[in-house]
């Protein structure tokens, strides 16, 4: 049995550790991908999880394979192919310390995913199915999605959704937007931050979770506010819990995707809906997320950054 399989993107990240007199960077690769990211966490926690994905038979796809065999992450579910190269984002900052991203897509191997190569037979092993938005930007993975998404609904699964908004990966934003509503329509449970929010519905944190609930048939809401903590929403609470304080903070990628993974854990672990979470329920949630996310920062990378959870217990110690 299988906790949690995601669909979408596994690829290196490039973060930028200095520039040169020129303003040329010195970058580090980490292994990374938004969906590698969430599982990562869960596993890290001892969920079982699995990953359909695609990277390239060269050596970063060939490096990836073995970072997710070394973490507990099935790879049946990863194809191969000697015709596209893995994908790669080159993180930068401006002279504010904000994100900027580059992509070697055009296309990357995560893009060219058809629904034919998926292992349909680990969906049908799996608790929760999890998706994002990468896999929606280009076919053949933007069908691969919409039918593997219909595959989980028709078994019963419990869907999970991140939107993940990248600008530079879209030609048009209007089909952008249009394709971030479609996910929030597919799910039970969404993670959202408060930029995505905005640029979908023009709304504000609270405001925006209210909407999402009402009109989309999702039963969770988990509003990430990046260093302002989270709110989150279900049918019976609402309320907020700010983020790990009092950390020296190296690199906030992979951190969304950490808070997702490390929720979808405290939440499996109760045994309930997502709509019949307490208050109290959802705020021990929420503070573990956002303590697991915060240490994540502490270190470099997405998937190696991952607290251990005795860590994160004596965090969470620490501030009670």
């Amino acid at each position: 049995m299988i906790d949690v399989i995601a669909l979408g993107e596994l690829l290196i990240d490039f973060a930028c550790l200095n520039t040169d007199a020129d303003g040329y960077p010195t970058m580090a690769a980490h292994p990374g991908g938004a969906p590698a990211n969430f599982l990562a966490a869960l596993t890290k926690f001892g969920a079982k999880t699995a990953l359909l994905g695609k990277v390239g038979t060269d050596a970063f796809g060939k490096m990836l394979l073995g970072t997710l065999e070394k973490a507990g992450i099935e790879t049946r579910g990863i194809v191969t192919s000697d015709d596209v190269f893995t994908t790669l984002a080159f993180v930068t900052f401006d002279q504010h310390g904000d994100r900027q991203f580059s992509f070697s897509r055009k296309p990357g191997a995560d893009t060219c995913l058809s629904f034919e190569e998926l292992d349909l037979s680990l969906i049908d092993q799996a608790k929760v199915f999890h998706f994002g938005t990468l896999s929606l930007t280009d076919e053949p993975a933007r069908s691969a999605t919409y039918r593997a998404v219909a595959y989980a609904r028709e078994k019963g699964k419990l869907i999970t959704y991140d939107p993940n908004l990248r600008k530079p990966l879209w030609k048009d934003l209007e089909e952008a937007k249009k394709q971030l509503i479609w996910g929030l329509g597919q799910a039970d449970v969404v993670k959202i931050s408060d930029e995505e929010v905005e640029f979908l519905f023009g709304l504000g944190v609270e405001e925006g979770a209210k909407y999402i609930l009402d009109n989309f048939g999702v039963k969770l809401v988990f509003v990430t506010c990046g260093a302002d903590g989270c709110f989150f929403r279900n049918a019976n609470a609402s309320g907020k819990v700010p983020s790990l304080s009092g950390i020296k903070v190296i690199d906030t990628t992979g951190a969304g995707d950490i808070f997702g993974g490390s929720a979808l854990w405290k939440l499996l672990q109760t045994g309930k809906e997502p709509q019949s979470l307490t208050e109290a329920e959802l705020r021990g949630i929420v503070t573990f997320a956002c303590t697991s996310a915060g240490l994540s920062t502490t270190r470099s990378g997405g998937i190696s950054s991952v607290p251990e959870y005795s860590e994160i217990l004596a965090r969470m110690g620490a501030k009670a």
